[in-house]
């Protein structure tokens, strides 16, 4: 398990370890990705190290994702995106290989060649909605309201 001495992004954020910083608010800190994707990939940090989402506190959730809405938009509007791929990789099993949440901002194009969030995994779903609703909803506050 990581630690905030030995987190890279934890030295990021301290400014220990250079990078090329497009953003920041209270709680959150934007940089370009060292092996980009594509021109703009951007990660978002919480400045707190937090290894998973649900570790998250509310302010931290909030400070990262107001950061990622704004970054979207600068890539939207500076680096012509039409679209943008926004993604976490939360836990190994996900892909997740620098153990504090990070959110991938991935501008997009039509004809960019690169797929949406559906083909990430081929093994088919094998509950019901009903099932796996239920069992969300009594989860507490991983939970939520009921509907679509």
């Amino acid at each position: 398990m990581s630690t905030t001495q030995d987190c890279i992004f934890c030295k990021i954020v301290a400014g220990s370890i250079p990078a090329h910083r497009v953003g920041e608010n209270e709680g959150a800190l934007a940089f370009l990705d060292v092996h980009p994707l594509v021109d703009g990939h951007v990660l978002v940090v919480p400045k707190t190290h937090v290894g998973l989402v649900a570790d998250l506190d509310d302010e931290a959730a909030a400070a990262v994702f107001h950061l990622a809405r704004d970054v979207t938009r600068a890539q939207r509007a500076q680096l012509g995106a039409e679209a943008v791929t926004i993604g976490v990789n939360d836990g190994p099993a996900a892909g997740q290989v620098v153990p504090h949440v990070h959110v991938h901002l991935i501008p997009r194009h039509a004809a960019d060649g690169g797929a949406n969030v559906h083909a990430i995994v081929s093994t088919p779903a094998t509950r019901s909605l009903d099932a796996v609703a239920a069992l969300l909803r009594g989860a507490g506050d991983a939970g939520g309201s009921s509907g679509a």
